[in-house]
């Protein structure tokens, strides 16, 4: 006769399906007395297992130390966010593992490691996702105008996300409804909600016209790659998307408009260039940068206006200076202005400086309270056809300018600078290095000023396949945080 005998097992009851802090919890008392991770069951709500324990969990055993990196710390709180129910499990069987293993994270190959890895990629593409397709709907008229918008994340993302939203429409009164939960903005508080149903989400208003104009005459033929496109709109949003209606007949009409648009396309360089070029530099005198450094930021500024340190000058539209708070603790310095920087101005405003915007919101620094700056302050370029492309500068050029980074740095007295790709760094420290060897290293000056290397955003725009621009990107977001955390030591 075979006699079964029924393990007792040890039952965790989470609030809610991110709730980190319980789970955090749990597992500390846990683990400091050796309960193996075969012997829980990880429950959201209600348990309903044979052979679990719903005994009160154990007091954290004394005198047992628990330190993990924090980097399975902040990486837990984001994979808790993921949909599968193995995520507490698993979670809790790498911190297990951490205590005899701390340098497990860095093993790519282990299972564990790589299930980490691939959910975590995955909560952080659902929260790109939301903040890309969340469309608003207006409700209400004058004070009483409220918006909200209906979405279908994969992953329970909406409170970790909501922050976002909150910075980004922090003036409106709106509300995201989700079948994974909701979140409330009522322009002081933000509130959490249970899940909500697509019949909770109000139709459509007078504005989707709008916006539907506006997409048409935005739409590019000549840039159209519909494999790209569906890559980084998966077709599963579309239904939620008005604009997504449009995609089919603008698609059939690209060649026809992209010959139309060729047609009028103006002759370089454009008339905008020319009449700002014009009205910039005859109010500014053909002399040197003055041998003496400036007193601020922005006499600086001022002085930068008319420099001639090098032939650059003579066919960029104006100076571009750095941009942002006089005593910011962190400067970002880049290569040079694009075309778009030499028109507006301003650093880091193109493509490359929309991607920049991006991975620092995802890395949770806020653009607003750092200096951002180039190596070189001129656009340098070469005619091609109709357009102007971007040509690197060379090390005299750099060097030239380094005139102006310096008195930027020395102005501000940051705590760190982050040089963003080779020739950010070959300013910042006066000699060539070899950036993908440095990577995410910090350097000290001679001055003490702390550099950490990483590559230009523009790089990742350079990468053709979808999948090695996705890592690329991934990684720069990890870059982010690690000067995040910099700046928080």
């Amino acid at each position: 006769m075979i006699v079964l005998h029924a393990t007792t097992l040890q039952t965790v009851h989470l609030s809610s399906q991110t709730d980190f802090p319980a789970w955090r919890d749990a597992a500390r008392r846990l683990a400091t007395n050796d309960i193996p991770p075969a012997d829980i069951v990880w429950n959201v709500g209600e348990s309903d297992d044979l052979f679990a324990d719903d005994a009160s969990l154990p007091e954290v055993a004394p005198q047992v130390a628990l330190n993990v990196p924090r980097e399975f710390i902040d990486r837990a709180e984001a994979v808790i966010c993921h949909s599968d129910p193995a995520r507490f499990a698993l979670l809790y069987r790498i911190l297990v593992r951490l205590r005899a293993d701390p340098n497990l994270l860095k093993i790519a190959s282990d299972p564990d490691v790589m299930k980490l890895n691939e959910m975590e990629k995955a909560v952080r593409r659902d929260i790109h996702k939301m903040r890309a397709f969340v469309r608003f709907v207006e409700i209400g008229e004058g004070e009483d105008a409220r918006y909200a918008a209906w979405f279908e994340p994969d992953h329970f993302i909406v409170e970790r996300n909501a922050p976002f939203f909150v910075r980004r429409f922090t003036g409106m009164k709106w509300a995201i409804l989700t079948p994974k939960g909701t979140a409330e903005w009522d322009g002081e508080s933000l509130t959490i909600g249970p899940p909500a149903s697509k019949a909770d989400a109000p139709a459509a208003d007078a504005t989707e016209d709008l916006w539907l104009t506006y997409f048409t005459n935005i739409f590019n033929p000549a840039r159209l790659k519909v494999k790209a496109m569906q890559a980084e709109m998966p077709k599963k949003y579309w239904k939620n998307l008005p604009e997504a209606a449009l995609i089919p007949d603008l698609i059939r009409g690209a060649d026809r408009a992209a010959r139309e648009m060729i047609e009028r396309m103006p002759t370089l360089p454009a008339p905008h260039h020319a009449k700002v070029q014009e009205k910039y530099w005859s109010a500014k005198e053909a002399t040197a940068a003055p041998e003496a450094p400036a007193g601020s930021l922005d006499e600086a500024r001022r002085q930068a206006e008319g420099c001639r340190r090098c032939p650059l000058w003579r066919d960029a539209t104006q100076t571009v200076f750095g941009e942002g708070p006089h005593d910011a603790r962190i400067v970002f310095v880049g290569e040079q202005p694009g075309d778009r920087e030499d028109i507006a101005g301003k650093p880091f405003v193109g493509p490359a400086g929309k991607v920049f915007n991006d991975v620092l919101d995802e890395a949770g620094i806020d653009r607003r309270i750092t200096y951002v700056t180039n190596a070189v302050k001129h656009f340098k370029f070469e005619p091609r056809g109709k357009r102007r492309i971007h040509f690197k500068p060379n090390v005299v050029e750099v060097l030239a300018c380094r005139w102006w980074v310096e008195q930027e740095l020395g102005l501000i007295q940051p705590d760190l600078a982050v040089a963003l790709g080779a020739t950010a760094a070959l300013s910042l420290l006066g000699r060539a290095i070899p950036v993908t060897k440095l990577r995410g290293e910090v350097l000290t000056r001679d001055d003490g000023l702390r550099v950490f290397i990483t590559i230009h955003p523009s790089f990742i725009l350079r990468i053709s396949e979808r999948a090695d621009a996705e890592a690329e990107r991934t990684r720069f977001v990890e870059d982010m945080v690690a000067v995040r955390k910099l700046m928080a030591a």
